[in-house]
């Protein structure tokens, strides 16, 4: 999640030396501090032993993180922890906030001495010297049962002394860590009094052990516990070699059962979402999984993948297509990350892209519901084979598609009474946040996929640039514009059509004049938040 073309251009030109103590400090500073709160006083005692078991294993999987993203992760780390002067503390700061020596939000420059200039593409899934077209070759020659391993989620690909490529599971990739979580999973299934977070903390002790994730993410999706905890190997946007392999992250939460109880209501009109997708009914799912549960919870912590750069906000897991086809998708909303978004970033940020008379229409519950709608949707529309077809545009892809359909879902709602007509605040505060997410730059899915997505509306005259340099909402074209881009990223999923991805990202997944006006106005707002508990 990051910048963008004359941003990016900007800072990668400060970057080309490494960075001075005031320019790092600058750096930081983009992360506006904030207070993140989530009380555990109501739990079980019992609960609030495991919640500690539970931290502890979260902060073993910020360190298998480290190691994931760059085999010299771990030792640039504890080289920097010695250095006590300003410069070098700052240099740590940074680190942490990035997971690495590459900056998130300046198209992942390096901003250490010493390391590569770019994040690798493989990350540390793949030799640093392997090409795509090596991968592809060996695994061509591989059994069928290979070949998938291979591409999997859940292995790293390596090097014999004799340069030989061999497929190597995260369970013997990853051992001495992965024996340590499973111990401390299985002491905190030991001290809950909550039957269904004591079997996925057992099932997901064993998964880590076995390398096979199936029955603990379908315990998973069964969870229903005060506390709320995803822990593994699950999302791939750190492979942008091919997007295969999966990243570990923790997120420990406490469920807020006022607010999930409110937003249960989306879960029950899902499938009539489904059926009447602008896409050809033959690519509809005429049968969603029955559970598809959405949490609202609080983060008492989040690490690995899941705490680095730009902070998530909701997601949506698993991504085992199998489980989504049987049972759909769980989505959680991570309500203190998004309120701390809107209040540090977004607000400001909408009091200089928006005409004045358009301000009083940025909503928080707007923002709340069009991030539930675009993790939902995450778990609609095609999604056989669709990630392997569309390889690393994949990601780019899916997120655009996601935050669309979750525009068509709440416009679906409004116009058939299922939930109170919101529509300028909905497309309002779309539009404001769009600048957010635009601002992370255009070379990471998600600031890639939504300058797709701004381009697209913009050419169908949905939004509009103001010659004041505000933009507004045109309401008379942005509900027919909105169905034409979701019509068009489904029939991509669907048909997995790699060339016209390729097409439509090139072509409209850039930042224009107009937009990078804008955005050059916004460098002193803070670009995301750095938790602060």
């Amino acid at each position: 999640m990051n910048r963008f073309f004359a941003i990016t251009f900007l800072t990668m030109t400060v970057l080309a030396a490494t960075p001075d103590l005031a320019e790092l400090n600058r750096m930081i500073a983009r992360f506006a501090p904030a207070q993140i709160r989530a009380d555990p006083s109501h739990l079980a005692p019992g609960d609030q032993q495991a919640l500690q078991k539970l931290l502890e294993a979260a902060r073993v999987i910020d360190d298998l993180f480290i190691t994931q993203l760059w085999s010299g992760n771990a030792a640039l780390r504890e080289k920097l922890a010695k250095d006590t002067t300003p410069l070098g503390q700052a240099r740590l700061h940074y680190f942490n906030l990035n997971k690495g020596p590459w900056s998130d939000l300046d198209d992942h420059a390096a901003f250490l001495p010493g390391v590569p200039p770019k994040k690798l593409l493989g990350a540390n899934f793949y030799p640093e010297d392997l090409t795509r077209d090596e991968f592809e070759t060996c695994v061509a020659k591989l059994p069928p049962e290979q070949q998938e391993e291979a591409r999997g989620f859940f292995s790293v690909i390596r090097r014999t002394a004799e340069k030989k490529l061999y497929v190597l599971p995260y369970n013997r990739a990853y051992e001495t860590e992965l024996e340590k979580l499973a111990t401390l999973l299985e002491e905190a299934a030991a001290l809950t009094p909550n039957a269904s977070l004591k079997q996925f903390l057992t099932l997901r002790a064993q998964a880590f052990l076995s390398n096979d994730y199936y029955d603990s993410d379908v315990a998973w999706m069964k969870l229903d516990a005060p506390i709320d905890i995803t822990i593994g190997p699950y999302e791939t946007y750190n492979d942008e070699l091919f997007g295969y392999k999966a990243g570990f992250e923790a997120y420990v939460t406490l469920r807020d059962d006022r607010e999930t109880a409110k937003v249960k209501a989306f879960a029950d009109h899902i499938q009539e979402i489904e059926n009447n997708l602008p896409i050809d009914a033959k690519y509809r799912n005429p049968k969603l999984g029955g559970l598809a549960p959405i949490r609202v919870v609080n983060e008492v912590l989040a690490t690995g993948d899941g705490a680095h750069g730009v902070r998530t906000a909701a997601y949506n897991l698993p991504n085992d297509e199998r489980i989504v086809r049987a049972m759909g998708s769980k989505r959680v909303m991570l309500k203190n990350i998004q309120e701390a978004k809107f209040s540090k970033c977004l607000e400001p940020i909408a009091r200089r892209v928006l005409p004045a008379e358009a301000q009083r229409d940025l909503d928080f519950d707007a923002f709340f519901s069009h991030i539930l709608a675009h993790e939902m949707t995450h778990g609609i529309g095609p999604q056989n084979g669709v990630r392997q077809a569309l390889k690393e545009l994949h990601s780019a892809i899916e997120e655009a598609k996601a935050d669309a359909t979750g525009l068509f879902m709440l416009q679906y709602l409004y116009d058939h009474k299922l939930m109170p007509e919101a529509e300028h605040r909905l497309y309002t505060t779309y539009l404001a946040s769009s600048f957010r997410t635009l601002r992370f730059g255009v070379h990471e899915a998600h600031g890639k996929g939504m300058a797709m997505q701004f381009n697209y509306l913009t050419d169908k005259g949905a939004f509009v640039a103001r010659p004041d340099g505000t933009f507004a909402v045109d309401f008379q074209k942005i509900k027919a514009a909105v169905r034409d881009l979701v019509h068009d990223l489904l029939d991509i999923e669907a048909t997995g059509d790699y060339a016209r991805a390729k097409k439509m990202l090139d072509e409209l997944g850039i930042l224009r004049p107009p937009m990078l006006h804008a955005l050059d106005k916004l460098k002193d707002i803070p670009t995301d938040i750095e938790p602060v508990r």
